[in-house]
């Protein structure tokens, strides 16, 4: 079965390699895809559904949207949108929208707050109809640029793995557009006709000044240096703990005794030397 675009033939070979280098999808599975409405996530489904066709492997796909409570959020929309494509779904509505205020810590993003919220409904929902993997619609973009974020603001080299097992070892969240770019999610899900909704909170899409600081400096790099997006990339999977300074990592005591065995290694060498020349 041949894909209809080069577009999309481009997204589902990107989104199995990463499936295929981390893991993410196996026989039997039933999938939960966190479908929020936006571009990432309707590309996800529509990719995933794809590839559930093609695969030498059999897997189960069912949409949840969290409808947080905001008022006009067009829940029918999606509901439509999944009949019409043949899509099990459920959407679950919440009264997040409401508590946001009440709990959210002076100079916190609502966006952060709200997507750990919404999270732990998924994680209840994904109990309740027996899914074995939670799909999340993180894509390449978002990885190197929570790096950057934690790099710069918060002190800690870290970005968001591909494959997650929640604390309590009950859920596995999986994100199987590691590799596909953020433009290249938007293209796709406007030329498959999905229609992006907004989640009507009066702070959607107000990114904080640093997220906008970062999105920008990547793309003025990704201009005058074409690649280095993907060299980020790359390096998330090149690490060197070694050449960090995190003594978890490389603790005093080994790298006394590394040392003292590199030294011990080269100087037996000379000292042989020197003494044929005696």
């Amino acid at each position: 079965m041949s894909y209809r675009t080069p577009l999309e033939a481009r997204v589902a070979k990107k989104t199995t390699k990463a499936i295929t280098d981390f893991n993410l999808i196996e026989d039997g599975d039933r999938i939960m895809v966190g479908l929020s409405g936006g571009k990432d996530s309707w590309a996800l489904m529509q990719t995933l559904d794809n590839l559930r066709q093609r695969a030498p492997i059999s897997f189960s796909l069912v949409a949840v949207n969290v409808d947080s409570g905001y008022k006009d959020f067009k829940h029918g929309v999606i509901a439509r949108t999944c009949e019409e494509r043949g899509w099990e779904y459920r959407i679950e509505h919440t009264s997040i929208g409401d508590v946001m205020d009440d709990i959210l810590d002076a100079g916190a993003t609502p966006c952060s707050l709200c997507a750990r919220l919404r999270r732990g409904v998924l994680y209840r929902i994904a109990s309740e109809i027996g899914a074995t993997k939670i799909a999340l619609g993180h894509h390449l973009d978002d990885f190197i640029e929570t790096l950057l974020l934690n790099l710069f603001f918060a002190g800690a080299l870290k970005a968001m793995p591909a494959r997650l097992v929640s604390d309590n070892g009950e859920h596995v969240v999986i994100r199987p557009l590691a590799y596909v770019g953020e433009d290249e999610a938007r293209l796709y899900t406007k030329e498959c006709g999905l229609p992006i909704i907004g989640c009507c909170c009066p702070a959607c899409g107000d990114l904080s000044l640093q997220r906008q600081r970062v999105k920008r400096l990547i793309m003025d790099l990704e201009v005058e240096h074409p690649g280095v997006k993907q060299s980020m990339l790359k390096a998330l999977g090149n690490v060197m703990p070694r050449h960090l300074l995190d003594t978890r990592l490389n603790p005093s005591g080994e790298l006394r005794d590394s040392v003292a065995e590199r030294l011990q290694e080269e100087t037996v060498p000379l000292l042989q030397i020197q003494g044929a020349r005696r």
